[in-house]
């Protein structure tokens, strides 16, 4: 009855508009004030509790860092460059749009702002160059997607403090399923022009492919600062956020100068609203999943479902389904913090890794990015492609084959998750 009427809360409030935030709160203290035997003094305790886990430092140093490469051009240098390997393609500067959001989300660790950065100046140079402005949007949304899996990842970082699984394996493990993605979205993209004879672009030179990696070596020499000390035991992935954060400031400020000293105050301040934002809703998810935990549903979730007997590979198909359809109601933050404390259990019983299935919820996360009603992508892509919603949606659906593809193979095949991590840290 407990759990029932919780989450019943919680989808109820979810439902009629209630902040995501607002709703894992407020659910959980109407359930504790009807049937609980916690006091409100340890629900708050809890919520409070949330500025006392180490890892999710992490969370606003990489927003800082993703807001200064946003706001100045480390974006534009990057399309650049990408657009030197790959613009002579036919269907060439869609390529070069993928590669860029693929550059981008290495280290800018969001979907939204790999999706502003990118498309605001690959969408205008598709249209101009003879591409449907429906198919550029529908590339640069899917593209975006990448901005969770590829590192440094916060929807990993939230994960990993979840979990208490580490974060630099976390990372590492987002690097082989990022490249499959960027690899099979570029073929999809090859084989789409080909067919409709899309465009090309004069081939680029050496030297001007040389100079395009010169200008954006600054920005992308950040994942490599990331996962270098990560991996080589310079700092952890919590002092790694922070290092980022400096190096983003340094290389916007002082090195490519696209932000002045006077600009700072304003970048802090975008970040601040962004990292409260994502703060408070982790730490209404922190005290819903301590309700969750007090009254022991993971565990009665985890014994129903295993007295189901259910093979591995069919709970894995339900955990799909589950992911999926939430995915279509909230962003991945949200469903990360609600349905972990319940399916991590689970999955641990069944002897799945923890790693494998954090990348795993991730790219289902990645598909509701990109899946109405709450797809945040899909807003943010109208946006900036002037575009529709529903123009957006439909430009964005055909490209969910190719992510649901990419998902199963992901799923099934645990390896692509794990040689990597295993190969680094074993």
């Amino acid at each position: 009855m407990t759990a029932l009427f919780l989450l019943t809360a919680l989808f109820v409030l979810l439902f009629i508009g209630v902040p995501v935030a607002v709703s894992l709160g407020l659910a959980s203290i109407l359930t504790m004030l009807f049937f609980g035997d916690q006091t409100l003094l340890s629900s708050s305790q809890k919520f409070f509790h949330t500025m006392q886990v180490y890892p999710l430092l992490a969370v606003p140093f990489f927003i800082l860092a993703g807001t200064f490469l946003t706001t100045g051009g480390v974006a534009k240098r990057m399309v650049a460059f990408a657009n030197a390997l790959v613009g002579h393609f036919r269907g060439g500067l869609a390529m070069a749009a993928l590669l860029a959001s693929a550059f981008f989300a290495a280290v800018s660790g969001s979907a939204p702002a790999t999706v502003v950065a990118v498309g605001s100046v690959m969408i205008v140079g598709m249209v101009q160059s003879g591409y449907t402005r429906k198919f550029a949007a529908g590339v640069i949304c899917n593209a975006g997607t990448l901005g969770i899996l590829i590192p440094p990842s916060l929807v990993m970082v939230v994960y990993g403090a979840v979990t208490e699984s580490s974060i630099g394996r976390l990372f590492i493990a987002g690097i082989l399923p990022g490249i499959i993605l960027t690899v099979v979205m570029m073929i999809t993209v090859a084989v789409i022009a080909r067919k409709q004879n899309m465009p090309r672009q004069p081939r680029a030179s050496f030297k001007t492919v040389l100079r395009t990696f010169r200008e954006a070596l600054w920005g992308l020499m950040l994942v490599v600062i990331i996962l270098g000390g990560i991996y080589a035991g310079i700092f952890t992935p919590t002092e790694a956020a922070a290092v980022s954060a400096v190096y983003a400031f340094f290389i916007a400020v002082f090195v490519y100068r696209d932000i002045s000293i006077h600009d700072v105050p304003n970048v802090l301040i975008e970040a601040s609203k962004i990292t409260v934002m994502l703060m408070f809703i982790i730490a209404g998810a922190f005290m819903f999943a301590f309700l969750l935990t007090t009254e022991q549903i993971p565990q009665m979730a985890s014994e129903f479902i295993v007295g189901m007997g259910l093979p591995v590979w069919g709970f894995l198909l339900v955990l799909n389904v589950l992911l999926l359809i939430t995915g279509n109601f909230m962003e991945p933050t949200s469903v990360v913090l609600i349905l972990t404390p319940i399916i991590f259990p689970i999955a641990m019983e069944m002897g799945i890794d923890p790693i494998h299935l954090g990348v795993l919820m991730i790219v289902n996360m990645q598909i509701g990015l990109v899946t109405p009603p709450v797809g945040l992508n899909l807003f943010v892509t109208a946006t900036v492609a002037e575009l529709s919603l529903e123009d957006t949606i439909k430009a964005s659906f055909p490209w969910l084959l190719v992510l649901l593809a990419v998902l199963m193979l992901i799923t099934y095949v645990p390896w692509i998750s794990l040689v990597i991590p295993n190969l680094l840290f074993n």
